[in-house]
């Protein structure tokens, strides 16, 4: 299965080509590194040598934003009424991955027709896209990253879009010994959302590696979910990950303690607006009840 973020009217992936893509966000025109991008590009004139930022990978690692044309340190995009302050940072990244809009459009039709009272848990949440989405379909949220700097952007993210009055929990914790703790004070989550990384620390040096960990992390997050759970997604970056294998995982934990459901998985991506090809984004698994 592949799944389109292809409902933005902000944001827009209008070319790539040669290891790169060119992003309109707002008004603003980014130039970035993608290693899927393995072909060259067509023809490298107009935006492509005149964007307003380009990115320039560092042979030492990191790099740096070349500025071509004035813009802003930190600006504002729309996604269906819901608001999320971009910023190019350091690693560069924006803040935002726009192609997990389509997992948000799920998420939010799930929830808003469950006729009842959604409890959901987001981890490895990075700056809230999928905490707004959720807290916006009416659900109570609790949103856990190790970043301090990505939970402040997300609390920023909530307020923006207007939300500042909903029932959001924000956490600056390691994800395993949180959910751990939820266990011990008996918690329950009506939905999960997890983004984990292909490797990571905590906030007190503890190594994450998706191989060795996702099976288990999984594991232990169905011990907090709710008797009639509503949906679990897992999103992933690792390249080399395969969809089948977050089907395998959800149907040997989740599925079996809810007793059924429908499990499927895919991968995500987002048209260019150039000639329609689909830059590849990740994959994704998801459980949800019948």
């Amino acid at each position: 299965m592949l799944l389109l973020a292809d409902k933005w009217k902000d944001y827009e992936l209008i070319d790539m080509g040669n290891g790169e893509k060119l992003e309109r966000w707002g008004d603003v025109v980014l130039r970035r590194p993608d290693p899927q991008v393995m072909w060259p590009i067509r023809n490298e004139s107009g935006l492509w040598k005149n964007p307003h930022g380009h990115y320039h990978r560092s042979a030492k690692g990191g790099g740096h934003w070349e500025t071509k044309k004035k813009y802003p340190q930190k600006w504002t995009v729309n996604y269906k009424g819901l608001k999320f302050n971009i910023s190019p940072t350091g690693f560069k990244h924006t803040g935002l991955f726009p192609e997990q809009a389509a997992n948000w459009d799920w998420q939010m039709e799930m929830i808003k027709n469950a006729q009842k009272p959604i409890k959901v848990l987001n981890l490895f949440a990075y700056t809230g896209g999928a905490t707004v989405a959720c807290a916006a379909a009416g659900a109570e949220v609790c949103h856990v990253d190790a970043s301090k700097g990505m939970v402040t952007w997300a609390k920023e993210n909530l307020q923006t879009s207007g939300l500042g009055d909903r029932k959001v929990r924000f956490i600056v914790d390691d994800v395993v010994k949180f959910v751990e703790r939820e266990i011990r004070r008996g918690n329950k989550y009506d939905a999960i959302i997890m983004d984990p990384p292909s490797y990571g620390r905590g906030p007190k040096g503890e190594v994450w590696q998706i191989e060795e960990k996702l099976y288990g992390l999984v594991d232990l997050c169905t011990k907090v979910l709710s008797d009639e759970p509503l949906f679990f997604l897992i999103n992933s970056y690792t390249t080399g990950l395969s969809p089948i294998i977050l089907e395998h995982i959800l149907d040997a934990t989740v599925a079996r303690k809810s007793k059924g459901g429908n499990i499927y998985a895919g991968e995500i991506g987002i048209p260019t607006s150039r000639d329609g090809k689909v830059l590849p984004c990740g994959i994704f698994g998801r459980w949800e009840c019948k």
